[in-house]
Order: structure tokens, then C-alpha cells, then sequence
């Protein structure tokens, strides 16, 4: 089950969404390798812990080396994982291109694949409001909303799409 709370959009910049509110994710923790690798091992497999954490992170690695080398890595019923572009500006002509002046930085994209896909998972979420377990849910939203990936943006560090800059991250698109 996910947990939402709902927070006003106070961007006038954004005429349509201003003033209403908008549902984001709650993330209650975050689970990480060796959690993972835990987790699987309690799934009756004959596979250790340790055994199952030494080959996902071998996975890590390579999927990094791989995107990093241009390939998209496809994780069937999971994710494509593959490096994107952030384009700082576009530039009159091609001579005038530079890296330097036109790109700013690169973002890891991760796009759901069969039956991790958007399709399939409105089918298999379910939503609660977090006040059922924490309070009110309704969130003020007190800092700026650049109004991206979403009509109420996504300010949050509580979930959502997040992007990687230059020199590293874990966000995913």
C-alpha cells in the first residue's frame, strides 16, 4: 500500500494548478542492498544472503559500466535503465554547439518495463492517505514549485522522479 499526503501548490507561475492541492508519495523507508538481498533470502531460495548480495552488486555495477557506455539495460519486468542529456540551451546552429555552453549535466532515466510497466501498476496500487496513520496528510508546500513532472511538482524528497546532475546520484527519471 502507498501513502500519500496532499500539499498546496503556491507557484503563480503555474495558473492552472495554483491553489489546489496535489497527492504525494510517502516513502517510509528505504531499503538497500544488503536489505534486499535479506529480503530475497527470506523468500525459501537456496541462495544466502550474503551470496545474493554479492550478485546484485555485481548487477550494480555492471548496469552503470553498460549506461555509461550508451546502452539502454533492459531488467525485464522491472526497468530500461539508460543515461540521459540535460540541455542547458538549445544552440542557433550546430557550429555553434559546445558542451560547455549547451549541455548541463546528465540524468539516469529508468522507464517500467512489463510488469513493472504504468499499466500494470495502476493496477496493482493501492493508495491511504497518510493521516490514516500519521496525522492530518495535508502538507503546506513552502518552497518554491518549479512546476516539473507534475501540474503540483515534485519538491518533495519523499518520492517521485528526481534527476542526477554531473559527477553522480541515484535519481531516477
Amino acid at each position: 500500500m502507498l501513502l500519500y499526503v496532499l500539499k498546496l501548490n503556491q507557484n503563480a507561475k503555474m495558473p492552472e494548478a495554483y491553489g489546489k492541492y496535489y497527492a504525494y508519495p510517502v516513502i517510509t523507508q528505504t531499503v538497500g542492498i544488503d536489505g534486499l538481498a535479506e529480503h530475497m533470502a527470506s523468500h525459501n531460495t537456496p541462495f544466502s544472503k550474503g551470496a545474493i548480495k554479492g550478485m546484485i552488486t555485481d548487477m550494480v555495477s555492471c548496469v552503470k559500466e553498460l549506461t555509461l557506455q550508451g546502452f539502454a539495460v533492459k531488467i525485464d519486468d522491472l526497468a530500461i535503465f539508460s543515461i540521459g542529456i540535460r540541455n542547458k540551451e538549445g544552440a542557433a546552429s550546430e557550429k555553434e554547439f559546445t558542451i560547455a555552453k549547451n549541455i548541463e549535466g546528465f540524468r539516469l532515466r529508468a522507464r517500467g518495463t512489463g510488469e513493472f510497466s504504468a499499466k500494470t501498476i495502476n493496477l496493482g496500487a493501492t493508495l491511504k492517505k497518510a493521516s490514516a496513520l500519521l496525522g492530518d496528510g495535508t502538507t503546506p508546500d513552502t518552497t518554491p514549485d518549479t512546476g516539473k513532472d507534475t501540474p503540483g511538482g515534485d519538491n518533495t524528497n519523499q518520492g517521485g522522479s528526481g534527476t542526477t546532475g554531473e559527477g553522480g546520484g541515484d535519481g531516477l527519471e
